[in-house]
């Protein structure tokens, strides 16, 4: 990562590429305080475990923000004004906001309300001095889902990702815990 000041970086790849491991690795070479933004929601047991699992992983120095929704407001609304900055991950930020809509979903409305969300999180980090680290699953890669709601979720999340990737200072791919410099 370079130097401590603003600085986005977006980490991209499957599931289970190692971008969550990547990311969390730039943050701890840091050597500074991080905020670890963390998205998810304990929806059943396994989901419960996963968190858990992540939340004894961390440096117990690091500071945690559950926000599954409204991140880049929880962020501002924290006080909490450290050099780093990891939102992981923006994947489960958009089931958040997509997946409650009524149904059916239309495209638009999916795009707006995880727009809304891309927006406050790029306000948030033009308000600051702190580097930033995005992950997100990149979905583009795979089948076209054969329902609806998938699709309008992997178009509105590969937007999504392209909106930050446009800004960001650095881009990385992760394949089987290998980062790919794109950016």
């Amino acid at each position: 990562m370079e130097a401590l000041t603003r600085h986005l970086t977006l980490i991209l790849g499957g599931a289970r590429s190692g971008k969550s491991a990547y990311a969390e690795k730039l943050a701890r070479e840091s050597n500074t305080s991080v905020l670890y933004v963390a998205t998810a929601e304990a929806g059943d047991a396994e989901m419960a475990a996963r968190i858990a699992q992540h939340r004894a992983q961390r440096p117990a120095h690091w500071i945690t923000l559950e926000a599954p929704r409204a991140i880049g407001q929880a962020i501002r609304s924290s006080g909490v004004q450290p050099p780093v900055v990891l939102i992981d991950c923006l994947t489960l930020l958009a089931n958040n906001v997509i997946a409650p809509l009524p149904e059916p979903i239309a495209y638009e409305e999916a795009e707006r309300a995880l727009n809304t969300e891309i927006d406050a999180i790029l306000t948030a980090y033009a308000a600051g001095e702190a580097a930033w680290i995005i992950v997100s699953n990149e979905v583009g890669l795979g089948l076209v889902p054969p329902y609806p709601l998938g699709r309008v979720y992997r178009d509105a999340l590969g937007r999504a990702n392209q909106r930050l990737a446009a800004v960001a200072d650095e881009v990385f791919f992760m394949v089987a815990g290998l980062p790919l410099k794109f950016k």
